[in-house]
């Protein structure tokens, strides 16, 4: 369909499993805002929450609503105050919309505003033809960079931050869990000079994706008890432990895992939600070892974004990782995927 014909998207229309694939206006843009041609979009486990319904999504969400937020495209209208971008730029999206005057906008940490919306989730998304988005998150992304790709720049920087939050070049890092963003993390390690990865997974796919973009050594928490995994990376590193533990999966003994295996004063990065509270060893795991401890929310704004544009420079192989490509019709395949495990990113194409 052509712009300003109506466009197809997919759209949360009740409160109950699923999408419904339909046609509806095209957007129109406010003086600040540009509307975006979307050329991909990939699908998140946010996505996949709303799709199946579940009680996160049931208290978030309020159908209609057109969902998705990771996405590439590019520009066809902008508003009459837009001076950022102009049409035909090719661009990608921050999905956090920031109110810009909290005390966390204001003082730099914009990634943790108190009042920030998300793409998809309180605003219509990018699971569709066309998406009006201020010109403010629009990210400028280079035409060498295929859609599927530019596309998902936006976990990819959830990565980024987790992994380097802290230094590690020459330090060896634990990466539990090998879900689509600690596979990212993996392969930011490496770029970035991590002498050894260790990646830990439930599932022998993941485990084998996460050899693929720079594991040294990859440990199936499924077939170890703890015990054994824990006496493996204390093997690896000769009794040391780990610089650094990047917790990417919210699983009580993956968390465990984290903290018990990074040496003192090492640091970990937590990012993985778990489903409820989690009870942890303050003494023995944190406050004896001497440990760093960082919450991941997002990406900062956009300072993990220029970071991001360099690891690509740099060399960042994240080809392995997208493993499923769709027409946006075949939306359903996808999360069927992300519901199996057996997939890495998926990413659908409008």
């Amino acid at each position: 369909m052509g712009y300003n014909g109506g466009m197809r998207a997919l759209i949360k229309t009740a409160p109950q499993p699923g999408l419904t694939a339909t046609s509806c206006p095209d957007p129109t843009p406010g003086p600040h805002d540009a509307v975006i041609r979307v050329k991909a979009t990939s699908l998140c486990g946010t996505d996949a929450h709303i799709y199946n319904w579940d009680p996160w999504a049931h208290s978030r969400i309020h159908p209609p609503r057109i969902i998705g937020h990771e996405m590439c495209g590019e520009v066809v209208e902008v508003g009459s105050s837009v001076k950022l971008v102009r049409t035909g730029d090719y661009v990608a999206a921050e999905s956090h919309l920031t109110c810009g005057t909290c005390f966390q906008c204001r003082t730099g940490q914009a990634h943790v505003c108190r009042n920030y919306r998300i793409l998809g989730v309180d605003r219509d998304g990018s699971f569709a033809e066309y998406v009006v988005l201020p010109e403010n998150v629009l990210w400028h992304t280079s035409p060498a960079i295929a859609p599927e790709y530019a596309s998902i720049q936006e976990p990819l920087g959830n990565a980024v931050d987790a992994a380097l939050v802290d230094d590690l070049t020459g330090h060896t890092v634990l990466i539990t869990g090998c879900g689509p963003t600690g596979l990212f993390a993996a392969a930011v390690a490496r770029t970035s000079g991590a002498a050894t990865i260790i990646a830990s997974d439930v599932s022998e796919y993941r485990l084998s994706l996460a050899k693929q973009v720079g594991a040294d050594h990859v440990l199936n928490a499924k077939a170890e008890t703890p015990a054994s995994l824990a006496a493996a990376i204390q093997e690896i590193t000769t009794g040391e432990g780990v610089d650094a533990s990047l917790e990417m999966s919210g699983n009580p003994s993956a968390l465990h895992l984290a903290f018990n295996a990074v040496k003192n004063g090492g640091r970990v990065t937590l990012f993985g939600i778990p489903t409820g509270p989690v009870t942890c060893d303050l003494a023995n795991d944190i406050i004896f070892k001497g440990i760093r401890v960082h919450g991941i929310t997002g990406r900062r704004l956009f300072s993990t974004w220029y970071r991001l544009a360099g690891l690509f420079k740099a060399g960042l192989n994240i080809k392995p990782i997208i493993t499923h490509t769709f027409p946006m019709s075949d939306f359903a395949k996808g999360f069927d995927l992300i519901k199996s495990g057996q997939c890495g990113k998926v990413v659908l194409f409008p």
